[in-house]
């Protein structure tokens, strides 16, 4: 009898196990590559693709702008821009610094002027330089106080307003962006991108 009873529950625990598995299958996620510059909108939050076009025509609206031409007038070269703090004033988590990373690549692929680093990338290249006195060869060696001064300092924030009821949301975006002359601490130029998203499950109507 305590044969049959066990047979039982080895069963009953098989069959137990077989319909967990089945629901995890069911239930499992899936994985599939797509193109980095896809856009792929989940959430509706401050994505890859916003850093990147926000980005790309703020650069190109500020080297647009009088500032550039007035500077080529005078300077025999390009005028040297350091990217610096881009502060998160947002409701939201956001990476800054995929954003200002974003920023110098398109300065740098404009060729109209030069990039120089920020000020958490020039400690580490300091010490490699101070590094190669003592112990790289003379004739390879790159000398103090030989550094690149900027003309340009890029700084701004990023805020967003949201609007909510429900299970529909508007987000509002805002990115400010400030170009000032490190000799004068002129502001030489200010600029706007807005970016407005609608997230909900009905179909929005303008």
């Amino acid at each position: 009898m305590s044969r049959v009873t066990l047979s039982r529950g080895v069963l009953l625990a098989l069959f137990l196990a077989a319909a967990l598995a089945s629901l995890t299958a069911c239930g499992g996620k899936s994985v599939q590559r797509i193109g980095t510059d896809t856009t792929v909108d989940i959430s509706g939050n401050w994505n890859d693709t916003d850093s990147r076009l926000v980005s790309e025509e703020m650069i190109a609206q500020v080297l647009s702008q009088p500032w550039l031409a007035r500077f080529e007038a005078t300077h025999s070269d390009r005028p040297t821009i350091i990217v610096g703090t881009v502060r998160n004033n947002s409701s939201e988590h956001i990476d800054t610094n995929i954003f200002t990373k974003n920023l110098e690549i398109a300065f740098i692929n404009s060729g109209r002027v030069r990039v120089v680093a920020s000020r958490d990338e020039r400690g580490e290249v300091r010490e490699e330089r101070d590094s190669q006195q003592d112990w790289s060869d003379p004739a390879t060696v790159k000398q103090m106080g030989m550094e690149l001064g900027a003309d340009y300092m890029l700084i701004g924030s990023l805020g967003s307003i949201v609007d909510e009821e429900g299970k529909d949301k508007v987000v509002f975006y805002q990115t400010n962006l400030e170009l000032i002359d490190i000799q004068t601490n002129e502001k030489v130029w200010i600029g706007q991108k807005q970016i407005k998203k609608y997230i909900g499950k009905s179909k929005y109507k303008a």
